[in-house]
């Protein structure tokens, strides 16, 4: 059993399988258990799930802070709320992704669920990629804290353009290449039917293009939330734990919010500020001749900044004023 003291990126190998058991037990009582058939899923439900699976990531916090220490614990806990906030954008592609797909609720926890995976192995790969750079080269951090603070502030001055996905061209490829059908066909990803040559042949369905545009958002996203956990720690097994624990509960989280998405009108420019706020903290640190910016600063600007975006986005879109 010694392998399992292996240095494994700078943890030993048995913390690595000891989160990785625990992810394959939560996906599969998730898919197994509490949502084998295809239904609609409540706001009630969604938001005791969204709940339970929050819960579980602080616990597995305290883990860290227990296990590893104080600075790893505050550390994980900032990468996690920093990426379960930078999901809440990803929210909004989402619902338009499935509006555009015209995709009913009851089938699109499975697109979802599918799409969870994905993000897993996709953030696994970037995560390793990044790991390898700063560790190799160690100016890349200034690069993601400078990418960091123009993305922040073009997102605060420029603000975001409107997606028009019929006019996606990876979508416009996959369309005139592959053989899809116009409708849905349940929760099903492929169908065999006859094309007009009256040949039998495996169809893509609508559901299937929104899985595979819910994960080029992802690679999207991920562009801006890999080097944003860069920018608060360099330790691989906190950068790939607290980003999975805060995209497992995406799928609840979505549930919960897609009908309320309008309450959260300026959520983006409290994001925009916090991407601004997460890059420069490496300058700052440099600047005062820190060896790294506190983490319990970096803790309680960014808890600040969201309950700021919140707050005003919550009080802004009040009723009386809303409906005015």
């Amino acid at each position: 059993m010694e392998f399992l003291l292996f240095d494994f990126l700078g943890q030993p190998l048995w913390m690595w399988l000891g989160f990785m058991s625990l992810v394959v037990v939560l996906l599969a009582l998730d898919l197994g258990v509490f949502h084998r058939g295809s239904r609609e899923i409540g706001v009630g439900e969604s938001l005791a799930l969204s709940s339970f699976y929050i819960a579980v990531g602080l616990a597995f916090g305290g883990y860290v802070w227990w296990q590893i220490g104080q600075q790893a614990g505050i550390e994980y806990l900032t990468g996690f709320v920093v990426e379960k906030s930078l999901a809440m954008d990803n929210i909004f592609v989402i619902a338009l992704i499935f509006g555009f797909f015209a995709v009913p609720r009851q089938y699109q926890h499975r697109v979802l669920f599918w799409g969870i995976l994905g993000v897993i192995v996709l953030r696994a790969v970037m995560i390793g990629l990044g790991a390898t750079l700063v560790a190799e080269y160690g100016w890349v951090l200034y690069l993601f804290a400078a990418f960091l603070i123009f993305t922040g502030i073009k997102m605060l001055w420029w603000g975001d353009h409107e997606i028009d996905l019929s006019q996606n061209p990876l979508l416009r490829f996959i369309r005139r290449r592959f053989n899809v059908t116009d409708r849905l066909h349940g929760e099903a990803f492929f169908v065999r039917q006859r094309t007009a040559a009256g040949k039998m042949a495996t169809f893509a369905t609508p559901l299937f293009l929104a899985l595979v545009m819910i994960e080029v958002a992802d690679v999207i996203f991920a562009v801006d939330s890999v080097p944003a956990i860069f920018a608060i720690t360099t330790d691989p097994f906190i950068v790939y734990t607290s980003n999975i624990f805060a995209i497992l509960g995406l799928r609840a989280l979505y549930f919960a919010l897609a009908a309320i998405i309008h309450r959260f009108a300026y959520l983006k420019q409290a994001l925009a500020v916090l991407l601004v706020f997460i890059g420069s903290k490496i300058f700052v640190a440099d600047l005062f001749g820190w060896t790294k910016f506190p983490a319990e600063w970096s803790l309680g600007v960014t808890f600040a900044i969201l309950a700021a975006g919140i707050g005003y986005s919550l009080w802004r879109t009040r009723k009386p004023a809303y409906e005015a």
